[in-house]
């Protein structure tokens, strides 16, 4: 049996999540006019955006080894691994603002089995990006 006093509460949210991106000024660029966000705060490796609580860090990829070491970093075209999402009050709208800012959806708009309508697209570092409403 555990004494769940002396055991630590796992967190209750996410602070940061940091992108490796072979192409910052580009995916800056795209976070800045997809989203609508300004820079919090940048430097020659990095870009921060505030999206709520959680900050995302795009880093340039030669910049990444130190933080992930002796992990390797993956290519770009090797497959994504993940999908952040990003609710929305209406996702066929927000996809017509998409194809406005120049966005290609991956899929979508479209109703899930499991209850809600979403779309996907990728920024440039080829992260995908889901909207869900």
């Amino acid at each position: 049996m555990t004494d769940t006093a002396r055991t630590p509460s796992w967190p209750t949210g996410i602070s940061a999540i940091t992108l490796f991106t072979e192409d910052l000024d580009a995916t800056k660029q795209f976070y800045r006019e997809v989203f609508g966000l300004p820079v919090a705060f940048e430097n020659d490796n990095s870009a921060v955006f505030e999206f709520g609580n959680t900050i995302i860090n795009l880093l340039k990829t030669t910049a990444a080894p130190e933080l992930i070491a002796p992990a390797r970093i993956a290519q770009p075209d090797a497959g994504t691994r993940l999908q952040l999402t990003l609710p929305v009050d209406d996702v066929d709208a927000r996809c017509k603002e998409l194809a406005a800012r120049g966005v290609t959806l991956l899929n979508g708009p479209m109703d899930r089995p499991w209850g809600i309508r979403t779309a996907s697209f990728r920024d440039p570092g080829g992260h995908v990006w889901e909207i869900a409403q």
